[in-house]
């Protein structure tokens, strides 16, 4: 007879293994089934947040930001460097060790919760039962639920062959060994702009060919121009409206490989030679061996796990969360989900409003949002109300000498309530929290303006926002 749980996760990602400790905590017995192979050919929990994802290229970004500080803004504060240099090779490791220590924290409290784990390829069979797949054996353990929470893997394109040497995608381009003196990027998007960033701060010349005809299409109008500005600043070279048509690896007069790229602009075709290519050009939810026939749960058009608002799928006591279902692919998202997953299971109630889901970009300056951009309401014909103010007039921006953003807020036209809020500039990842909260409780952009914020922080952008949107801003003209 199979092993018998409560809960069955497959998945050790955020979704997975945050679902897989709130089970156990709630006294269900519990697996978490997950594959990954770390990068030092062991398994790793975590999934790709942690191991090749979030966490490490928040790392890269950190290391990189304080070198680039030093060449560039810390003589504005009298202090001076001579010859300042990075060891690549060290940075590296930095983001390994910070990688282990999170991922053997996992592992750390999967133990103190009780939770199983096991490392092998979960299959849905049918009927509660789940195949592990650990090289040639395989046994079969049964769940009372089973959570799919498999993520996400990177999109390919047609013609383009990623090796993780020289044609890399999200993970190779963690691991790079030394600075490219030219590196080219396939995607404006999250991914291509923070991986422009580590490496462009470096001193790589970077050249991101982007498909689109706008930058950062799905963020509100006005901090897209002003990212795409700072991004021309940090000598970003961004090519909208330019495919690829094909890469491939050549050799130098000096014997170097190379990669030629082949695009197409404006109707004409060039190539153009880099010493490594990021192909950033999203991601898709990850169902390779997940479901066996028969087994009842059903894929979208769009090769997602098909899942009602509970995060049921269509097979009984089967659910599915984070990137491998609708929704914004998030490692918050995805936990909020696992999370809400198992309240229900457990018979509680289980609550995840995707109005209030914030997103960031850890560019320089950040770029952070949640709820609607102005576009959107105006194609609603939702009438509203804007205030906005800049970080260049925050004395606190310009003392830290990242002066650079705003913050925009959007409020209902008739009832105040806040509808969105978005803001590039220092911090914005952490200054978004505070207009999440408002929404998640139906708060006024008024509530917003009436609240002390301390002096003096960045916080007091969004204060002055809240009360411009009634034409009540102190330190800006209305």
């Amino acid at each position: 007879m199979s092993e018998q749980y409560d809960v069955i996760v497959i998945g050790g990602g955020p979704g997975g293994y945050v679902a897989a400790i709130r089970a156990a905590q709630l006294g269900l017995s519990t697996l978490c089934v997950d594959n990954f192979i770390g990068k030092d050919g062991k398994p790793a929990l975590g999934g790709t947040c942690l191991n090749v994802g979030c966490i490490p290229s928040k790392a890269l970004l950190d290391s990189s930001k304080n070198f680039a500080h030093m060449q560039h803004d810390y003589k504005n504060h009298g202090i001076s460097f001579d010859n300042a240099k990075i060891d690549v090779g060290t940075m590296i490791g930095r983001k390994d060790k910070i990688v282990k220590q999170f991922t053997g924290g996992i592992a750390g409290l999967f133990k103190a919760n009780k939770v199983k784990a096991a490392h092998a390829l979960g299959t849905v069979m049918g009927n509660g039962d789940v195949k592990l797949t650990q090289g040639e054996k395989t046994t079969t353990v049964n769940g009372k639920n089973i959570i799919i929470a498999t993520g996400s893997v990177p999109f390919s394109i047609p013609n383009v062959d990623i090796d993780n040497k020289m044609i890399v995608d999200n993970e190779g381009a963690l691991n790079i060994k030394e600075t490219p003196k030219k590196l080219g990027i396939i995607g404006a998007g999250v991914i291509g702009l923070e991986m422009a960033s580590v490496w462009g701060r470096l001193g790589s010349e970077i050249v991101i060919f982007e498909a689109m005809d706008s930058l950062l299409a799905a963020v509100d109008k006005d901090i897209a121009k002003v990212a795409g500005r700072e991004f021309k600043k940090q000598k970003m070279d961004i090519r909208l409206k330019t495919f690829v048509k094909a890469a491939k690896i050549i050799s130098n007069s000096k014997g170097d490989d190379q990669v030629e790229v082949t695009y197409e602009k404006n109707g004409e075709q060039a190539t153009e030679t880099f010493d490594k290519l990021l192909v950033a050009v999203g991601r898709k939810a990850q169902s390779d061996g997940l479901l066996a026939d028969g087994c009842g749960v059903e894929l979208t058009d769009r090769g997602q796990i098909q899942v009602n608002d509970m995060c049921q799928t269509t097979a009984q006591n089967v659910w599915a969360i984070g990137d491998c279902v609708r929704g914004p692919m998030l490692a918050h998202k995805a936990s909020e989900e696992g999370i809400a997953v198992v309240e229900r299971i457990a018979g509680n109630h289980g609550h995840i409003d995707f109005n209030t889901v914030p997103w960031v970009i850890y560019t320089e300056p950040e770029m952070a949002w949640v709820g609607k951009t102005e576009q959107q309401l105006k194609d609603e014909g939702v009438d509203y109300k804007v205030g906005s103010f800049p970080f260049a007039a925050i004395g606190r921006a310009v003392a830290m000498n990242q002066p650079e953003g705003m913050v925009k807020l959007i409020a209902d036209k008739e009832t105040d309530t806040l509808l969105g809020a978005h803001i590039i500039g220092a911090n914005a990842s952490e200054l978004i929290a505070e207009c999440v909260v408002t929404m998640e409780f139906q708060g006024c952009a008024e509530d917003l303006a009436m609240i002390i914020h301390a002096h003096p922080t960045l916080s007091e952008a969004v204060h002055e926002a809240a009360l411009n949107v009634d034409k009540k801003a102190i330190h800006k003209v209305n």
